[in-house]
């Protein structure tokens, strides 16, 4: 019976998930040529090409469409063993963690998360990924550890926590007219154009529903995918951003903000990954230090002025 080499099983892993000898490096902290090495040994071991040439970039074959998700469910079962045989050291975790976040959860989240694992895990690398559709394949398949964002109800398959619950609040330019005023009436709010936050480029949303209560509508001028540039509009022109309080407070230095006129929900911040992963010690470790962080966020956050 032939004998598998479980570091091989990993690079090929890897070379499955990611779908190209670069990104697969990338994951192992591996040089091309040394990626390129092993999808041969990969070869011979299976007795597939595996992948193949088109145009530019590489496609698996079925042969290797077939092995992904046995390969994948092999590797992490043998991780998940190996770390319960031995004694967990957050500081001595060597591993590369990646997460799925938007950019208000990266600027907010991101800079303390970075400064305490200096700390408590310093060979511990996070690789960002921004935010695109939400979906829980990326979590099932291991291409994601976290996912960290306004996250809607995934069902059971994946674990969702609560890190921090936010508020929206109106942003703009320092000398801007609504600067002079310490509280905006909603007759104040709409005398202004607005930039709104919307991925799927939505005109209106929770505060139209509220101004219309008041019978009252903005004119929304301009739609940004994300808060950071709906701030940097904001910051050059005069209209109205609403964004975000908390996840906000980092990107929005030398402007000012205002509680908004109308009441509208909370903005919950979450951490969902897949049930596989409760008992993994460093994932544990991880979610818990970026739990801490996020409470710890809540209790000293200042209110816009």
């Amino acid at each position: 019976m032939q004998s598998i080499d479980l570091n091989l099983l990993i690079a090929l892993d890897a070379l499955l998930s990611e779908g190209s000898v670069t990104g697969a490096a990338e994951r192992l902290g591996l040089s091309v040529p040394a990626m390129s090495r092993t999808l041969n040994r990969a070869r011979e071991m299976v007795g597939d090409p595996l992948f193949v040439r088109a145009g530019r970039g590489l496609v698996p074959t079925p042969r290797a469409e077939a092995l992904r998700d046995g390969v994948h469910d092999v590797v992490q079962q043998a991780g998940a063993l190996l770390r319960h045989t031995e004694s967990f050291d957050f500081k001595e975790l060597r591993r590369t963690f990646t997460i799925r976040a938007d950019d208000g959860a990266i600027s907010t989240i991101g800079s303390d998360l970075l400064r305490a694992l200096q700390d408590e895990a310093p060979l511990v690398t996070i690789r960002f990924m921004a935010q695109g559709k939400q979906d829980i394949v990326a979590l099932r398949e291991g291409l994601i550890d976290l996912d960290i964002g306004v996250i809607d109800d995934l069902g059971p398959e994946i674990v969702r926590q609560t890190l921090l619950n936010d508020r929206f609040v109106a942003v703009f330019r320092e000398g801007h007219p609504l600067a002079r005023r310490k509280a905006l009436t909603p007759d104040d709010f709409v005398k202004f154009g607005h930039v709104t936050v919307s991925r799927r480029g939505l005109l209106n949303g929770p505060v139209d529903i509220e101004l219309g209560k008041h019978g009252l509508s903005r004119r929304v001028q301009a739609v940004a995918p994300t808060f950071m540039e709906a701030l940097a509009i904001a910051r050059e022109t005069d209209l109205v951003a609403t964004v975000a309080d908390r996840l906000t407070q980092h990107s929005r230095q030398g402007m000012a903000s205002r509680s908004l006129p109308v009441t509208t929900p909370q903005v919950t911040i979450s951490q969902a990954w897949h049930p596989r992963f409760n008992a993994d010690s460093g994932h544990q470790a991880l979610r818990r230090l970026i739990h801490r962080l996020c409470q710890h966020g809540n209790e000293v956050r200042k209110r816009p002025r």
